[in-house]
């Protein structure tokens, strides 16, 4: 089967958070097991400074737009990367979405148009690129016109449209509805009308062949109004068309018996060895260089839906305990100012580094004991994947694919060598404190808590299990 992926990032190209990693990583995978995939992407700037030798394929006119596709391989794969180059709305200082200062660049819905409409005239082979498509598989709302636009031809293939992040639903107004020329009976509730507002999301949910999600708890959790973010009735609605496929992760990059960014490599077999890179990262983060210290990690956006809130609130009780924690990430401002606040007042206790740096992320996760994901939802989350192969206790919500791939420490997941983690009850400071407190005790118990990092390093997260259940809903399609 022919598969058109489109997506609007995928490293090493193009990344700003979990789909990036899923587009890079989950194509490798699906062509191992015999896909025949073409990965198709917009040309933002850089991208082509980044792939091998191009060779220009076809030459299009959108909406007055020249347009250019571009083949290439993606870098460290055999896999074809079909690049939408036009230099008027791709190549820009900045990021897929927003400018330089962070604000989101006022063109998305047309960027993101036109891209959708160049996938859909590859699809309907009308570029003279000879490789028919069988299934175009569209990924979150800067895809999701793709299936609405589909639907308007008397024959189309399949499509697949997969949710990252439902919050992220890519509305604009009425008028941007007009000026991207869609047809008139899309202005519906049934269609992409969204209480006033156009939503690229509905695109995909309403026109879509089938939905997934990044893994089995979120898709049951989006029919919920605490997590359907609006749309819980019209997912409800398609629930027969719904699933979830939890994501992977590259066990090359994320592998502790060969980490570059580690001061000391080590194994299940040569778990002690974890504990020599604790000074180091005590040392980065100008903190007391103390062995038997519990160390206490994140990595994160820092954002409400990541519940560093709820750290915020709870920090002065949480360093008042026996421990250090330390916080790598950037977002909301109000949030990075409260933590290097408290960092100052607790410059022992506390280290925070307002940045992204992937040598530290991953020192900080294979030098720690404990990572904390205080997510209020979090559709599958890669970070504590990464942290139970390196045997860093994660302590999470239990929500999305946290609550598919962590199993609470209980007296009874102990005895039968299941658990994995710490569960945190509720979005709330006390719920957080007395999350961790579990942890200290836990950790103070030594041969307790070497059967929590090694049950952890024993679980099997890769994309080749992801890739067999993508390839499974391509058969059903088809």
């Amino acid at each position: 089967m022919n598969v058109l992926f489109a997506t609007s990032e995928a490293y090493p190209l193009a990344k700003t958070g979990g789909l990036g990693d899923v587009s890079g990583q989950l194509p490798r995978s699906l062509q191992a097991q015999g896909a025949r995939i073409r990965l198709i992407t917009p040309g933002y700037r850089g991208v082509l400074d980044n792939v091998s030798k191009t060779t220009v394929i076809a030459d299009l006119l959108i909406d007055d737009y020249a347009i250019e596709i571009h083949e290439s391989t993606l870098p460290g794969s055999r896999v074809k990367v079909w690049v939408v180059v036009c230099p008027e709305l791709y190549d820009r200082d900045g990021g897929p979405y927003q400018d330089a200062s962070g604000d989101d660049w006022p063109d998305n819905a047309q960027r993101f148009a036109i891209f959708d409409k160049a996938v859909c005239e590859i699809a309907q082979g009308r570029t003279g690129i000879t490789w028919p498509v069988d299934i175009v598989h569209c990924h979150d709302w800067q895809t999701g016109l793709i299936p609405a636009l589909l639907k308007q031809e008397p024959q189309y293939p399949a499509t697949l449209f997969t949710i990252h992040n439902l919050a992220y639903q890519g509305l604009f107004p009425y008028q941007t509805f007009l000026d991207l020329g869609l047809p008139d009976a899309y202005w519906s509730h049934e269609a992409l009308e969204f209480h006033g507002q156009m939503s690229f999301m509905k695109g995909g949910l309403v026109f879509a062949d089938r939905i997934n999600t990044v893994s089995p708890h979120y898709a049951e959790e989006i029919k919920s109004r605490e997590f359907g973010c609006g749309l819980e009735g019209l997912l409800q609605h398609r629930a027969s068309a719904l699933t979830g496929i939890l994501n992977g992760i590259d066990p090359r990059e994320w592998n502790p018996s060969t980490d570059p960014h580690l001061k000391a490599t080590y194994t299940k077999r040569s778990l002690s060895d974890k504990a020599l890179n604790k000074q180091p990262l005590q040392y980065l983060f100008d903190l007391p260089q103390d062995p038997d210290c519990l160390v206490v990690s994140m990595v994160s956006r820092l954002t409400h839906q990541k519940g560093v809130d709820v750290i915020v609130d709870a920090l002065a009780e949480l360093l008042d305990l026996p421990l250090q924690l330390m916080i790598l990430g950037t977002g909301d401002r109000r949030l990075e100012q409260g933590l290097q606040s408290a960092a100052s007042a607790h410059p022992t206790r506390l280290g925070v580094k307002i940045a992204y740096n992937e040598s530290w992320a991953h020192l900080l996760i294979g030098g720690s004991d404990a990572f904390m994901m205080p997510s209020r939802f979090e559709p599958c989350g890669l970070t504590q994947l990464y942290s139970l192969r390196y045997g860093t206790v994660p302590i999470v919500r239990n929500v999305g694919g946290l609550a598919d791939t962590v199993i609470d420490a209980t007296p009874k997941s102990l005895n039968q060598a299941m658990a994995t983690g710490v569960i945190i009850d509720d979005d709330t400071p006390a719920a957080l404190v007395t999350a961790i407190k579990k942890v200290i005790a836990l950790y103070q118990d030594k041969p307790v808590w070497q059967k929590l990092q090694l049950n952890g390093m024993r679980q099997e997260f890769s994309w080749a299990a992801s890739a067999r259940e993508y390839l499974q809903l391509y058969r059903e399609l088809i």
